[in-house]
């Protein structure tokens, strides 16, 4: 099967891209390769996609585009004629979008819109795309529900997530697109982005270095295994109903603060005023075990402790 994914050079995008070949699936990947982190990285993930393709003997192909680039896509589309959609490419980060908001608006928004036209267009069978529980914003009750109102951001990012959502739902409705959005809480695992937490505190461990903590690292995450994540955009995409707009929580439904996971990686500590996050976030995963089987398999603190051991 012809499977098209976004941001395949990002970090969530390459552990999805690499499952995929190991199952071996022809895979397009697109990802722009911008420098919001270290360009070096992704190039890494690059070579270990292509490595492990010429080793199953599983065609990948990497294309450089901004998903802002109808033209571009649509030619893509045309070529490949991918059965099935991951959409995960975006701009990352909440705290960026305080600095460039315009970014978040042109890739988030506008490219998203991109990809629903050229799957509604070629008629794709099923379209995967990455939400986020920051669509949650300042709700307050516990765990966060699909059925909640999420009419709250703290976040240009959320709000665009949010409108992913909303163009999802009405490319669906009108045009009868089966697509579903993944609301991914706090994505942790090997590869991951250095501008997250994780790689922040286990850097600053074995560099002893002092790494600040937002609000006393009294926040709290529901932290969800990048394997975990992989295996609900498979399942999704393998699954015999036809989703029609519906979103799911995908986050391992239970939650650490800041200050645990600090305290299990080790190293020094200091604290900082709060950014504009939510001071907590916590998945009710009833939805995607009843509708997609899935279940999640690691803990964060006891990958934390495997991870130190090795």
């Amino acid at each position: 099967m012809s499977i098209l994914v976004t941001g395949s050079a990002g970090f969530i995008g390459f552990h999805l891209t690499k499952k995929l070949i190991e199952n071996g699936h022809e895979v397009i990947g697109i990802d722009n390769l911008n420098d919001y982190y270290d360009l070096n990285l992704k190039l890494d993930r690059i070579k270990i996609l292509e490595k492990i393709s010429k080793q199953k003997k599983v065609n990948f192909k990497l294309k450089k585009l901004s998903l802002q680039d109808k033209e571009g896509l649509s030619e893509i589309f045309n070529i490949f004629k991918p059965k099935v959609v991951f959409n995960l490419a975006a701009q990352a980060g909440v705290r960026y979008s305080l600095e460039n908001p315009n970014e978040y608006i042109q890739s988030n928004i506008v490219g998203f819109g991109n990809i629903l036209e050229c799957c509604r267009s070629n008629k794709v069978e099923n379209l995967i795309y990455a939400s986020s529980s920051s669509v949650y914003g300042g709700n307050k009750v516990m765990p966060f529900k699909e059925d909640q109102t999420v009419d709250h951001p703290v976040s240009l990012y959320a709000v665009t997530k949010k409108s992913n959502e909303l163009m999802a739902h009405s490319y669906s409705h009108l045009y009868k697109l089966p697509v579903i959005g993944l609301r991914f809480f706090t994505v942790f695992g090997e590869w991951g982005r250095p501008d997250m937490v994780f790689h922040k505190l286990f850097l600053s461990a074995f560099k002893k270095k002092i790494f600040q903590l937002n609000n006393k690292g009294n926040h709290l995450r529901d932290f969800t295994y990048i394997g975990d994540v992989v295996n609900a955009n498979i399942l999704a995409a393998q699954s015999k109903r036809k989703f029609q707009g519906l979103v799911v929580n995908i986050g391992n439904g239970d939650n650490k603060s800041v200050n645990d996971i600090a305290q299990a990686v080790g190293g020094k500590t200091i604290h900082v005023e709060p950014v504009i996050e939510p001071k907590e976030t916590l998945a009710d995963n009833r939805l995607a075990k009843k509708i997609l089987g899935w279940k999640p398999t690691t803990n964060v603190i006891d990958w934390i402790n495997n991870y130190l051991k090795t």
